[in-house]
């Protein structure tokens, strides 16, 4: 397919547009340095394979704090929104990629895993809102990325079919699942 036929692209948030994956990947031992608690090494490693309710049970466990583990994990949801609102970047060249494709009259549109509220805080403190259509999220659609619903729905917003719509994801079963309901996926 050349240049001029791909009419849109469909950007996922975390890792594509927004430098982001360091906040989840190191929650657990940023929820602890805030408190002045230094954490064992290797606390990201333990805690990747649980769900934050899990990892909050594991840190109330771990590190005998005197709070329940909703009161652990509504600090670290409230570091989360923090994040999102005041520190988050952009990837390198994310905004340049965004005018590039601007300039060659692809329509955009985001569709992401995160919460509404702090995907779209995030792109417009960061100026790459204005080249959004839409921004889509998984809670809202009501399925992950494991399914196809989400690009489906985008590219019809946009007015594109799949086969002439651009998916930029950072995550294997993302792509995959792009690619197999005919986008053209893209490995960020």
């Amino acid at each position: 397919m050349t240049e001029k036929q791909w009419k849109g692209a469909i950007f996922d948030l975390d890792g594509v547009l927004l430098d982001s994956i360091a906040v989840w990947t190191a929650l657990g031992v940023r929820y602890l340095r805030k408190r002045g608690i230094e954490p064992e090494a290797g606390l990201s490693q333990i805690l990747f394979s649980m769900s934050m309710e899990q990892g909050a049970d594991y840190l109330k466990v771990q590190y005998q704090l005197p709070d329940t583990p909703q009161e652990i994990l509504a600090g670290i949801e409230q570091m989360i929104q923090d994040f999102y609102f005041y520190e988050v970047q952009p990837k390198e060249g994310a905004k340049e990629l965004l005018q590039f494709l601007q300039e060659k009259n692809v329509t955009m549109i985001a569709a992401t895993s995160s919460p509404r509220d702090q995907g779209t805080k995030a792109v417009q403190r960061n100026g790459l809102y204005t080249y959004q259509q839409q921004i889509y999220t998984t809670g809202e659609v009501g399925v992950g990325k494991h399914e196809p619903l989400i690009y489906q729905l985008a590219a019809e917003r946009l007015g594109t079919k799949p086969e002439e719509t651009l998916v930029f994801e950072d995550s294997l079963y993302a792509l995959k699942t792009a690619k197999n309901a005919g986008f053209r996926a893209i490995g960020v």
